[in-house]
Order: C-alpha cells, then structure tokens, then sequence
C-alpha cells in the first residue's frame, strides 16, 4: 500500500469544507486560543506558506477518506509543532504514520531541530505517533482560572519588559528540567507576559498567548515562592487586555505542586497530556527523522520540591 502525500492545494477544497470541524488539535495554547474551525489555518498555508504554516493531505487506494495534517513553524525556532490530523475517525489509519512522517520531514527542511505534539494518551493518535518516532518527555494539565478573582494586597506582578529577559532565562533554566530545556529553549527575542519579583530577585514568569477565544498562560514559579495560591490568584487581575476571555493556564508535572493552589481556586482541571518530541537529524541537507529511544521508559521527571518553609 503506497499512500500519496503532497501539500494541500485548492483541489482539495471539499475535504477541507468536510473536515472542518473534525480535526484532533496537538497544540493545547492554540486549541484554547483559537476557534476548532481548520479552515482559517489551512487556508493560510495555502495562500500565504511564509506564515509559517504547512499543510498536507495523505491519500491511497485502501482508504475511504484523504488525511489531512499541519504543522507550524518560526524561522530560527528549535521546534516545529503538529498541530492537527483530520479527521478524528479516521487516526487509526496506518497512513498516518507515513503523513506523520511527512509533516515531521518536512519540519526538519525547514530548520527544526524537533517536533512536538501535545496529546491525551488515551487517544488513539498517541499510539500512531510512537511508532512514526514520537516520544514522550514530559507531561502537563490545562487548567481553566474562575472568571473572577480578588486581587491579594501583596500582589508583585507587573509586564515584563526586555529588561527582565536575563532574570527570566536564569529562572526558567532554574525551575526546568535539562531535557526539556533542550527541546524547548526559552526564547531570548521575545519575553511576552508578566514577571513577579520579590527583594529584587525574580521569583515567577508567566508566558503569554493571545488568541480570540482565550489566553494561555504557562506559569514558572521558584519552588521557594511563598504562598501559591495567592501568587497564582493574582495572575488574572494582572492580566492586560484580557476583555473577557477565558485564561487557561498550562501546569507541567516537573511544576505539579502549582496544583493544589489551583484546586484551591477552584479552578475547572482539564485532562492530562503527554507533550510527545520528535527530533528531527540534519545530514548534508538531506534530513532524516529519527527517535529518541531513551526518552520512553525513562521515569517521570521529578517535580523541584518547595522548601520546608513552604509546607
């Protein structure tokens, strides 16, 4: 069975109008911030590629139905993300594996060093991506915040500004494990969100993305922090520009004692994800995907305990 792929051209228009609506998203800030709706998207790798935006279609003899696949990159990123397969009843295909492939050979020509997927492992789409090569290296919950929260008395957080940039990355490779440090490096160009300090040293960071359905904000609190919950609540009243939309805010596991202060706030929890890597091997311009075989099976990365003074 010989699967055809070729990027998504105005022929296939009908499946894409078909499809709309039926896509599993496996990037969680964009499924937050952005409608479900894959036209949009699609439509804008077809007209406009420098966007950033690659989308493929996947079609062979043996299956009813074409698949659809995108991924999205920035030049000069380390990573690329997966950021849909379409249709949702159809992931069990063996073709997407080889349209996994595709997308992920089509990353690395682009630059990328990895690429990355956010997923429930109990879809069957996680199963597909372990054996196109995907692994998983860490994991993470979205968290929805109560629409209304009361600023606390002490609240120390501000936007930050280029001027925090440097106490952002010493925090950041503080709180974060190595490995997920190398997949995801923190972006020197852009700090995009706000900053809390305490007696002038940085104590928390949270990134920013803004899109018009919500806001995605990913928390990195210093272990020796005090107060969580407090430091957390007063994360939405911070917020600028936020006119009503909802904020979500993304918990990894090596930052799991975040949760308790959002079980606290009653804050809705969403299921949990495996955020999966592939990495992608640059040979003389001509690029090979391959796995990271020791990343699975490796025990769970253990979470930076908070101090004894912090309970």
């Amino acid at each position: 069975m010989t699967a055809t792929l070729r990027p998504f051209d105005w022929r296939d228009l009908p499946v894409l109008h078909r499809y709309r609506t039926q896509g599993l998203c496996m990037d969680a800030a964009l499924s937050v911030t952005r409608s479900p709706n894959l036209t949009p998207g699609v439509l804008l790798s077809y007209f406009s590629p420098a966007t950033g935006i690659f989308t493929w279609i996947c079609a062979n003899d043996c299956d009813e139905q074409p698949l659809l696949g995108q991924i999205t990159y920035t030049q000069d990123e380390a990573f690329a993300r997966l950021t849909f397969l379409a249709p949702q009843d159809a992931l069990d295909s063996p073709s997407i594996i080889e349209l996994a492939e595709q997308l992920a050979y089509q990353a690395g020509e682009r630059g990328a060093l990895y690429l990355l997927a956010e997923i429930d492992e109990k879809s069957v789409a996680f199963e597909q991506l372990r054996k196109a090569g995907f692994a998983t290296y860490a994991r993470q919950r979205i968290w929805r915040l109560a629409e209304e929260t009361t600023p606390t008395t002490s609240n120390t957080w501000s936007i930050a500004s280029k001027q925090d940039a440097f106490n952002v990355q010493v925090l950041y490779h503080n709180v974060v494990p190595g490995l997920v440090q190398q997949v995801e490096p923190l972006s020197s160009k852009q700090i995009n969100g706000l900053v809390s300090y305490l007696d002038n040293e940085i104590i928390g960071y949270v990134d920013l993305k803004y899109g018009p359905r919500g806001i995605w904000a990913q928390p990195f609190i210093h272990p020796d922090a005090e107060n969580a919950s407090a430091s957390l609540s007063d994360i939405l009243p911070s917020l600028p520009n936020q006119r009503g939309r909802s904020v979500y805010l993304c918990v990894r596991t090596y930052q799991s004692w975040l949760e308790g202060a959002l079980d606290e706030l009653d804050a809705q929890k969403g299921p949990a994800q495996a955020v999966m890597v592939k990495r992608l091997a640059v040979q003389q311009r001509s690029l090979k995907p391959f796995a990271l075989p020791q990343l699975e099976g490796q025990r769970e990365i253990t979470p930076v305990s908070q101090s004894q003074r912090n309970g």
